[in-house]
């Protein structure tokens, strides 16, 4: 009871402050999704793997029908849609002012207090997503992520080689001479 309005308390600033900073509807979605962070713990509602990621996950270093630059970057940009920006790209400049980053921080931070409640009041969680199979789940999507991860660092290994110029290499990387197409 104490940590709900420890909670309330700090939802209530946080949400005004999302909403000055225009992130009043991420603050809401993602509150909703703590909120119902129990349900993943029961194995009722699962986290979805894109295909690109099963795929990687079954066979990482296919090169069937990527024998060209522009299919190699094509492929790396299906792996950036699902798992983000590869670490050799620079950040993307969103225009946000600190402030504005201190705000989503500190929701961020909110958002975990409200998921870390709703899931500790769970008696023998570990056994329940054991049981359920929810940590199996999870540990598939970590899998997943994993190699997807993998496959895009060969691919833009493989980029590298046959001198492809970014996205099918590296983004540091420059190709010599002309570049493949």
């Amino acid at each position: 009871m104490r940590a709900a309005g420890l909670i309330l308390a700090l939802c209530i600033p946080l949400s005004a402050c999302g909403a000055v900073a225009g992130g009043a509807q991420q603050f809401g979605a993602g509150l909703g999704a703590a909120a119902t962070a129990p349900l993943d713990d029961l194995n009722l509602r699962r986290q979805y793997i894109p295909t690109v990621l099963l795929q990687a996950e079954a066979n990482p270093y296919d090169l069937r029908n990527l024998n060209q630059c522009a299919t190699i970057g094509a492929e790396i940009a299906r792996l950036n849609e699902a798992l983000g920006p590869d670490t050799d790209e620079p950040p993307a400049q969103d225009g946000s002012f600190l402030s504005e980053r201190a705000a989503d921080a500190a929701s961020a931070a909110a958002l975990n207090a409200i998921r870390d409640a709703t899931t500790d009041f769970i008696p023998g969680r570990n056994w329940i997503r054991r049981l359920s199979g929810a940590e199996q789940h999870s540990r598939h999507v970590q899998s997943a992520i994993q190699a997807g991860r993998m496959r895009r660092a060969f691919l833009k290994g493989t980029g590298m080689q046959r001198n492809c110029a970014p996205p099918a290499a590296p983004g540091w990387f420059r190709p010599r001479g002309r570049s493949q197409r």
